[in-house]
């Protein structure tokens, strides 16, 4: 094709898919509803060249700062609401099983494994609340699930997440367990307190872009996993956070938010939370998707 104009172009580069290699059905599925959106886009807010070479510049800035204690384009992803979208078309409900949200920047892998009921408290901050967190795992009948994997992990009261505090010991407010024969999970951690998501870089300039704000409220994230069930990646909210209703991620859901309550008289910890997850069978959930 030696005449490309703006009104066949798009037309042309996707009758290039395909013609000198073999790509997959979903490869050329991708692909055309990406050059058909991304032009789209293009000759929706006539974009010039120098805000392309903006773009390109703005990418590769943010390329650079990845590394394994920043994803700056999952965090980008999180400000545009792409994740959490991306979520929930990957992960539909079909019956009672708890809702998924994002997984977001934060999560390590190998976090200790610890027995039931124990801290993941390793550093004392001042005017911290320490918290009970206890509940089940069930399948979408009520049954228990024994033996499933509870990984967890949160920001301490200074707002940080351990691997970007160097202040904080390696997996603060990190750690693994399994429920019990019962289903039953319990461990002891803090109460989260809201936190800026990275707003220097790239991400910040996104955001400010956007004219929204950085914070998130108050969560534990918990990913729960077992054989024969679809893993769940989830967040507890604290119903008391704020922010609940302006997360800078969207990812807030109404069934995850949790109350943590005032702990009885002789516990040892400041707070209770009693939080219940269900499980899809991963057989009825490939069938739903």
């Amino acid at each position: 094709m030696r005449n490309v104009t703006v009104d066949n172009v798009t037309d042309v580069v996707i009758d290039s898919l395909g013609k000198h290699a073999d790509i997959a059905p979903r490869q050329r599925e991708i692909m055309e509803s990406l050059i058909k959106h991304l032009h789209g886009f293009c000759k929706d807010v006539n974009l010039t060249h120098d805000e392309f070479l903006y773009a390109c510049d703005y990418l590769g800035r943010a390329g650079a700062l990845c590394s394994d204690k920043r994803q700056e384009f999952i965090l980008l992803g999180d400000i545009l609401g792409v994740e959490v979208l991306v979520d929930m078309l990957s992960n539909p409900i079909s019956g009672d099983e708890t809702v998924s949200t994002v997984l977001g920047p934060f999560f390590r892998e190998n976090a200790p494994v610890m027995p039931k009921g124990a801290s993941t408290v390793q550093k004392h901050f001042d005017g911290q609340e320490t918290v009970y967190v206890e509940g089940y795992i069930l399948d979408n009948k009520g049954n228990p699930i024994p033996g499933a994997i509870i990984d967890v992990w949160e920001d301490a009261p200074n707002g940080l997440y351990e691997n970007h505090d160097p202040e904080q010991p390696d997996y603060n407010l990190r750690g693994r367990f399994e429920s019990d024969a019962k289903g039953h999970y319990a461990f002891t951690a803090i109460r989260p307190v809201p936190y800026p998501i990275p707003g220097d870089e790239t991400a910040g300039e996104l955001i400010r872009y956007m004219g929204h704000h950085c914070m998130r409220p108050g969560h534990i994230h918990m990913m729960v996993t077992r054989d024969g069930y679809r893993p769940l990646i989830s967040q507890i909210y604290d119903a008391d956070s704020a922010h609940l209703d302006d997360d800078s991620v969207f990812a807030v859901k109404e069934d995850l938010i949790g109350k943590f309550e005032k702990a009885p008289e002789g516990a040892e910890t400041d707070l209770v939370l009693r939080f219940d997850f269900t499980l899809a069978d991963q057989a009825q959930a490939m069938a739903a998707e």
